[in-house]
């Protein structure tokens, strides 16, 4: 998704992206490869890969056609627990806002034109930075919805927006049949670099050997969940004793069942802090699904449960989320104050070392404990302890210190998506994402043993536009990557991808329950796609329609049957692609 404010590619940075594509790097004449460098070349002299757009002048005034408005919130088949879209403020000239124009600027409300009442929740999010984020929960499944915005009663762009029903809320058990469409109607990435590096290690899959050997490692010491998705219905059967936070993981299965029809496959959940496979890669490996990875082990990482739950009970049961991040930024870059920040527990010595250091460098580093559990003897040493800050108030301060607890820090994300530049310690421990960001680039790296701390802040200090730079820089790739709809998109395309690994049937296997549906008696709602059939149950439905319409005589094989119905689904594919473009069916 693109976010036009200060929207700029440089030179540097283009002509390395054209050599990191595919396409770039398979083309077969070395002449082609030149005349496109040189091509780029004369773009980057002429200065027509400059892209920023004007900035508003001091008392500009918002247009309402000028206005742009733009995200996924504005389609009806895209369905999140909480949807979003943007609004960029520009003036009537074309000049795009870097301030807020005011929170209260825009109007918004969304109706339907069949009903009196539409139970739908919405907020508009001022993110200061000219942009608002907009954010509506429905609780009920409608026919169509107009979306409208206004500026001092005037629609803004081309409000209002319609979306063509039915239009699902986020409880309506109603599932896209085709996992391609689906990935289209979410602009899901082709690819995860994470998802692409953990299951690597794992050319082959075998779900009857898995459920024998996983419980025996690691089920008597370990709390796992073994899960079954099935016919896109989830079965479960916990190991060990803490098995609590299978909430998390059971929430998030079902919610994604009830958008799209998920492939069969079998999987262990660790539901531990730690990852668990220690095995070496040349040994015969397990995978196990964790919330967090680390450079000496091979599990296959997901996003973690807190961002997890933050995506699932935005607008819900939750303060802290991606969205709620982007409208509580505090103050202005300038007016921040230029200290390191950080508050939290003592999860992990660099964490001691961390408080002892701001008593030495208060004028550099504030930096407090909230809570004691792991070095409690030492709390005389390192207390006293301070009051809970709102995280949103960390954003006071120009630069937010990211330290490891008992694994990485899963703070990290909503650190990002604030106005402040992080100071990222280097980690032996990841999430999902880490992959994707890049030191100096995202955020300022500091060493495992915080050695050069100081140092890292008086640069910052010392290079305030710099550092400002990498704080935008950081703020844009949280709000590209880490936002619900990625989310889904990422949990997707690891079961996917896990599932075409799989050489055995995944199996319900004995002990296993099923994960109910949550019901809703006060809002149900009714879904109008055609369920996906598969190709083998087709089959056998045609036997019995043909066994009962001839007396029970066997007019057709099995085989041949089979064959007609795979003719048939060949000929619907090779149609499909002819309309869409898309083969992945």
């Amino acid at each position: 998704m693109v976010i036009f404010t200060g929207l700029k590619f440089h030179c540097k940075r283009a002509v390395w992206k054209r050599q990191g594509t595919k396409a770039f790097s398979e083309e077969p004449s070395h002449r082609n490869m030149l005349r496109k460098l040189l091509s780029l070349f004369v773009l980057c002299c002429l200065g027509l890969l400059e892209q920023t757009p004007p900035v508003a002048s001091t008392g500009a005034v918002p247009s309402a056609t000028r206005t742009l408005v733009w995200g996924s919130g504005l389609e009806a088949n895209i369905v999140l627990p909480a949807r979003f879209f943007y609004i960029q403020t520009v003036d009537s000239s074309g000049r795009n806002f870097t301030s807020s124009p005011g929170e209260n600027t825009f109007e918004v409300k969304i109706v339907s034109p069949v009903e009196q009442f539409t139970r739908i929740w919405v907020q508009v999010l001022d993110r200061r930075d000219g942009s608002f984020l907009v954010r509506y929960r429905m609780y009920a499944s409608y026919t169509d919805l107009h979306v409208h915005i206004l500026l001092n009663d005037k629609h803004v762009a081309k409000s209002p927006f319609i979306l063509k029903g039915p239009v699902y809320h986020d409880g309506c058990d109603c599932p896209q049949p085709s996992g391609s469409v689906w990935k289209k109607d979410m602009q899901c990435p082709v690819s995860f670099p994470q998802i692409e590096q953990d299951l690597a290690l794992f050319p082959r899959v075998d779900p009857d050997r898995n459920a024998l050997e996983v419980p025996q490692r690691f089920g008597q010491r370990q709390s796992l969940c073994h899960y079954t998705i099935k016919d896109n219905k989830v079965y479960i059967k916990t190991l060990g004793e803490h098995v609590g936070f299978r909430i998390f993981m059971d929430a998030f299965l079902l919610s994604l069942t009830r958008k799209v029809r998920v492939p069969d496959l079998e999987f262990f959940v660790n539901l531990g802090d730690w990852p668990l496979e220690k095995r070496r890669p040349s040994e015969r490996l397990h995978p196990i699904f964790s919330w967090c990875g680390s450079n000496d082990t091979r599990d296959v990482v997901m996003p973690t449960y807190d961002l997890t739950e933050s995506v699932l009970e935005t607008m819900g049961r939750v303060s802290l989320d991606m969205m709620s991040v982007q409208a509580n930024t505090g103050p202005p870059w300038r007016e921040k104050n230029a200290t390191a920040f950080w508050r939290g527990r003592d999860s992990r010595k660099e964490r001691l070392e961390l408080v002892k250091l701001a008593r030495a460098h208060p004028d550099m580093v504030d930096a407090a404990f909230t809570n004691f559990f792991f070095f409690k003897h030492d709390e005389s040493l390192y207390g006293p302890l301070v009051k809970h800050v709102s995280f949103f108030d960390f954003f006071k301060y120009k630069y937010q210190i990211n330290i490891d607890g008992t694994v990485a820090a899963y703070r990290l994300p909503y650190l990002l998506a604030g106005d402040s530049v992080v100071l990222k310690q280097d980690s032996g421990y990841y999430e999902h994402f880490y992959s994707q960001l890049r030191p100096w680039e995202h955020y300022i790296p500091i060493r495992a043993d915080l050695a050069d701390l100081q140092e890292k802040i008086h640069w910052a200090r010392e290079q305030d536009e710099e550092a400002r730079k990498i704080a935008v820089a950081g703020q844009q790739f949280a709000r590209n990557h880490l936002m619900g709809d990625s989310i889904f998109c990422y949990y997707y395309k690891l079961f996917q991808e896990y599932a075409k690994l799989q050489v055995t049937e995944p199996k319900v296997r004995e002990g296993m329950e099923q994960v109910e549906q949550p019901t809703d008696d006060l809002f149900p709602c009714s879904c109008h796609r055609t369920p996906q059939v598969s190709i083998k149950t087709q089959a056998n439905l045609s036997i019995t329609a043909y066994r009962e319409e001839n007396g029970g005589r066997n007019v057709f094989t099995r085989d041949c049957i089979l064959a007609l119905i795979l003719l048939q689904s060949t000929l619907n594919w090779a149609v499909s692609v002819l309309i869409t473009g898309d083969s992945d069916i």
